[in-house]
């Protein structure tokens, strides 16, 4: 799958996220219940490294969510000299602020031509997580992978 060939190798320690994509897939594998991967969630939407009360702005709004999502892009030069991309992000909303933690750790650290390539649909499903959110959460889901999407379009415009 191509989140496990990304992995772990994209510095996710030094983006301020406490847990790789990797981690994320296996802890959900250990979970049966529901209610365990949706606490789950929301204890990875703790993890999230605060956004400054700045970036709570309409410049960083994700259009499309029921809940208010901010996303905080930064490009950032990188060791294996492409440009990848950092998010920091945030929600009021728990199971939301849960999501963005996994989305996060699927996509921080990329190139934006690796960015293009990573489907984040596949991973939901993987983890059953597009069986059980409700329709307004998938939606939102999709609007805040499709901003991502964006800001890679936008970064790859910007180094060209």
């Amino acid at each position: 799958m191509l989140w496990s060939v990304l992995g772990e190798a994209n510095g996710f320690a030094q983006l301020g996220l406490r847990m790789t994509i990797n981690e994320i897939i296996e802890n959900f594998g250990y979970l049966d219940d529901w209610e365990d991967r949706y606490r789950y969630l929301i204890e990875l939407g703790r993890t999230l490294e605060p956004l400054d009360p700045a970036a709570h702005c309409e410049a960083n709004k994700v259009l499309g969510c029921a809940s208010q999502v901010w996303l905080e892009t930064r490009l950032d030069g990188s060791a294996r000299g492409d440009p990848i991309l950092l998010f920091r992000a945030d929600s009021d909303a728990h199971i939301v602020r849960g999501l963005l933690a996994v989305i996060l750790a699927l996509y921080a650290g990329h190139t934006p031509a690796e960015i293009a390539t990573i489907d984040a649909e596949a991973l939901f499903r993987d983890l059953g997580l597009s069986a059980h959110l409700t329709r307004q959460r998938t939606n939102g889901v999709r609007s805040m992978v499709e901003r991502i999407r964006a800001e890679a379009r936008r970064a790859t415009a910007k180094v060209a």
